[in-house]
């Protein structure tokens, strides 16, 4: 049986201490250290080379979003999943562009963090992708506005790249699924920003959201 190295880093004590009841009642997670801040965890990432790092969005001296680019950049093997209790769905977002691989909710129930850490880790990639959807809905934002315009005006492919973009995935990775130039799905999104008068992915996967527009 694998058993995973895992690395903690919060600036709160009770959530540290949380997070390790919860992953320490699965044998295959081992706690191997705890960091308080973003220079600690680069560190604790740099002697221990963790299978998984779970990464708070809110700390001092370095900030999450900092410390997954600069993580990543070091050490591209290791799982970055951040843990948050922010809707703030930009920042969730810009750490999937910095190199994250997912998210969790400090207040989701235990076996939920278990089961999605397991898709994760094992590559399981359908099952993880669902689960991502199921929390996606835990941080819409907003709602609808009555003069946004309607998607009813998409095409059957703009809708495939809508959803695509709001699971999270690359413009490469798009290609890849739909088996068409990465170029091609640039200029999708470009006209998916026009069409419905946004200004960025961010946006687009929260609209995506917003009208049930979402990867299955």
């Amino acid at each position: 049986m694998k058993q995973y190295k895992v690395v903690i880093a919060d600036d709160h004590p009770l959530a540290r201490e949380g997070i390790r009841s919860v992953l320490e009642a699965d044998e295959t997670f081992f706690i191997a250290g705890e960091a308080t801040d973003g220079h600690e965890a680069l560190e604790l990432c740099r002697e221990l080379q963790p299978d998984l790092l779970l990464l708070d969005l809110n700390m001092p001296k370095l900030n999450g979003l900092e410390a997954v680019r600069k993580i990543r950049l070091v050490y591209p093997h290791i799982h970055v999943v951040m843990l948050t209790v922010s809707d703030d769905v930009k920042d969730l977002f810009t750490a999937i562009q910095y190199g994250a691989q997912g998210y969790l909710l400090k207040n989701m129930e235990p076996d939920d963090w278990l089961e999605y850490l397991h898709a994760l880790l094992g590559d399981h990639s359908e099952v993880s992708r669902k689960i991502a959807n199921r929390l996606f809905h835990r941080f819409r934002i907003g709602n609808s506005s009555t003069d946004e315009p309607s998607p009813v005006s998409l095409t059957p492919r703009e809708r495939e790249i809508l959803s695509r973009v709001a699971s999270g995935e690359t413009n490469k990775q798009i290609a890849q699924r739909l088996v068409i130039a990465e170029n091609t799905v640039k200029n999708h999104i470009k006209n998916l920003l026009e069409k419905l008068q946004l200004d960025n992915r961010v946006q687009l996967a929260a609209y995506a959201v917003r009208h049930g527009i979402e990867t299955k």
